[in-house]
Formats: C-alpha cells, structure tokens, sequence
C-alpha cells in the first residue's frame, strides 16, 4: 500500500474491537480517536461479535471489518470460540483477527495459533503502553500489510 494510498479517506479501515472490559474500550477509542484514523466498532461480548459480522439484528448497518481484534475473556461466549466460528465461516475467515488480551498462558498462545488468530498480542497494563500496542497493531496491518477488499 502506497503513502498516498494510507491517507486516501476512501480508504479507511474498518476495525471491529471484541472487548467487554470499558477501561480498554476506552483507551482503544482514545488511541483510535487521537493517533489513527481508521472507523472502530466495539461489541462487547462473543454472541455479540457473531451477530454483527453476520449483520444479524441489531447489527445490520456497518461495513464490513477489514481487522478484528478479539480479547479472549468475554461473556457469553468467549474469543476461542468466536475465533474458531470465524476461522470456520467461509464468509468470515479472510478477516484478519488479532487477539488482543491479557493472557500471557502459553496454553493460550498455542491455542489461539491453533484456531488461525493472525496475531496475539498481550495488552500492556500501562495507558501509554497500551496505546502503543494499538498504534503498532494499527501501523502493521495498515500500512505495511495488505488486506483483503
């Protein structure tokens, strides 16, 4: 992807955030806010993930995310399971999913690789430190990595 290309509006990148802790919504949009320009949508639990990427009700009117980033502790139905329906969904599983979380368990790194998470990510527990991480992840799949229309 070109510089010109990066900043071209028409090209803004859809992320979808899948995170139920509001502390880490927070700086997430404050990141997105502040330093990126791509459009961020947060759901804040696993069913509610499935229903928006399959634009069921009430999720029926957004684009299509071009990166998920998944947190793996949430309710209802937890990142594991959202990440292997996605990587299972013929629809879905070109999207990019990075997972994003505090788990530091090698069971967990192993098993998200295992379900095809295009990345794991450990959330920094600093505010400075997250925002990096968020500004980072956003560089590396914007302006270095080229994602599928």
């Amino acid at each position: 992807m070109t510089s010109a290309a990066l900043t071209d509006p028409a090209r803004i990148v859809n992320v979808l955030l899948v995170e139920d802790d509001p502390g880490d919504v927070l700086m997430t949009r404050e990141a997105f806010e502040e330093h990126l320009h791509n459009r961020l949508d947060v759901v804040t639990d696993g069913d509610a993930a499935l229903s928006y990427l399959r634009y069921e009700e009430p999720y029926t009117d957004h684009p299509r995310p071009d990166l998920i980033l998944l947190d793996l502790n949430l309710p209802r139905r937890d990142g594991r399971e959202v990440l292997a329906e996605i990587k299972n969904d013929e629809q879905l599983r070109s999207i990019p999913v990075i997972v994003l979380t505090t788990s530091q368990a090698e069971e967990d790194v192993l098993r998200s690789y295992q379900l095809h998470a295009n990345a794991y990510v450990t959330k920094p527990v600093d505010f400075d430190g997250f925002i990096e991480a968020i500004k980072q992840i956003d560089h590396f799949f914007v302006s270095v990595v080229k994602l599928p229309n």
